[in-house]
């Protein structure tokens, strides 16, 4: 959280000063029904990037509150990873791995919920600001984490990590993609609040940024890393980064 903490009070505060300027008579408000975005995301359970955000809002009839209101969905793909996963280097080949990793935790989160407009934005210029929450299941994909191993001089073979392997002979990790077959599924539920803040240029393009929070649960202990503290139950803070178009 606190890589994301002072860039979200950095952008509140300079968002917000703009979004005030903004505001303007009712005529010149920038009216759209829907709005189609995609992004990236990163999050205090992630690295630099977390993964990938599809969002779709349509407005609703009626207000809230006297604000506007929409209907949202969202559908999230990132990847869940442990805080104790740390990068170690092999003295052989000097390739990086992480001891003790066991499995991936890949979660796709489709996700409904109400987004309703705080602050408005002139047609061609100025920020809008959006309340959301959203609920949704969270699918997590359980993927074993390969290592390749020196079984002999010469001889190396990759297989899942297994903590009766020998740290001395672990050469390095093996291919990503290796181990989809063997994947086990866990499904649970996720629930998220956030401010969406839009910073588009044009009238019909946009781009933003969507920080926030995000709780979700599984029915059982997730094993990420060996002998390690897992978890069923993450929260993190998030920064959605989002670019589409609005009509």
């Amino acid at each position: 959280m606190s890589r994301i903490l002072p860039i979200f009070l950095l952008v509140s505060l300079v968002l917000s000063v703009r979004s005030a300027r903004a505001q303007n008579t009712d005529t010149d408000e920038d009216k759209y029904s829907t709005v189609t975005t995609y992004g990236v995301t990163t999050n205090t359970n992630s690295g630099i990037l977390g993964g990938f955000v599809f969002r779709h809002s349509k407005v609703l009839p009626g207000l809230f509150q006297g604000k506007r209101q929409f209907r949202y969905l969202a559908l999230e793909i990132v990847n869940v990873k442990h805080p104790k996963e740390v990068q170690s280097q092999t003295p052989y080949s000097g390739q990086r791995y992480v001891y003790n990793k066991q499995n991936y935790l890949f979660v796709v989160r489709p996700q409904y919920g109400r987004e309703v407009s705080l602050f408005t934005r002139n047609a061609d210029e100025g920020v809008a600001i959006n309340g959301i929450l959203a609920i949704g299941p969270s699918i997590g994909i359980i993927k074993p984490y390969y290592v390749q191993y020196s079984t002999s001089p010469g001889q190396v073979d990759t297989r899942p990590f297994d903590p009766t392997l020998q740290p001395e002979l672990i050469v390095g990790s093996g291919s990503f993609f290796q181990g989809f077959s063997e994947s086990k599924l866990t499904v649970g539920l996720n629930f998220k609040a956030a401010v969406s803040f839009e910073l588009s240029a044009f009238r019909n393009n946009m781009t933003g940024l969507e920080i926030g929070f995000l709780a979700e649960a599984f029915p059982k202990e997730v094993v990420i890393m060996n002998n390690a503290n897992n978890r069923s139950v993450y929260t993190s803070g998030f920064i959605t980064l989002f670019f589409g178009n609005k009509k």
